[in-house]
């Protein structure tokens, strides 16, 4: 069973930011490294679930022409829209997945700090949906806090393990400490091949 709606209600019913993302150096720090190992400058249209209080889709922002960031709780997603009013090539919506996975494609979607909250089944239909919404060529995003957690489902290193294993992905990068896993895949493109490396992409191998 995947973690019930009633848990992230409540931890929004007691702070407006209840994570801390905002005052954390840890957190600071994971969406630099985050925004570091993006492969490519830019990025047509991103996709950001479980956004929460806007702090990583503030960042993403600029590194996008348009940015559809989303999450389950209304709170979070007033904060976040709040936070992102002066910047009209991001939306911020409430939806809730995977039932609600939004329409069309997107080259950049990144799933920080969410999959560990899906029960198995869910986790798959999850992975299946961001493959076939993500372009040929396009960047998946995942980064995760490996330590246990009682409403969490997995680890880090577990998600890793699940992922790799996912099709019509190639793993780029692969940053691993003892708090967090993040990594980066390319979505395959239609000769199947990966998409080049930053140093390839400049014609530098």
């Amino acid at each position: 069973m995947s973690t019930p709606a009633s848990y992230f209600e409540d931890m929004y019913r007691g702070a407006a930011d209840p994570w801390h993302l905002a005052e954390r150096w840890y957190e600071r720090r994971k969406y630099d490294l985050t925004l570091a190992a993006l492969p490519r400058p830019r990025y047509r249209r991103a996709f950001e679930p479980a956004c929460s209080v806007g702090e990583l889709t503030v960042r993403l922002a600029g590194r996008c022409d348009a940015l559809l960031a989303c999450d389950r709780v209304r709170s979070a997603v007033d904060t976040a829209a709040r936070r992102t009013a002066d910047l009209p090539h991001v939306e911020v919506r409430q939806l809730t997945l995977p039932g609600q996975w939004p329409e069309g494609t997107f080259d950049l979607i990144v799933l920080s700090e969410l999959l560990y909250y899906f029960d198995r089944a869910e986790l798959d239909l999850v992975l299946r949906y961001a493959v076939d919404a993500l372009e040929p060529g396009g960047t998946l995003v995942t980064v995760h806090w490996n330590h246990p957690v009682a409403e969490h489902l997995a680890t880090g290193d577990a998600l890793a393990d699940v992922l790799g294993s996912v099709p019509g992905l190639a793993l780029a990068s692969d940053h691993r400490e003892p708090d967090f896993v993040l990594q980066t895949f390319g979505r395959l493109r239609d000769d199947g091949t990966p998409p080049p490396s930053p140093a390839a992409a400049e014609g530098l191998v």
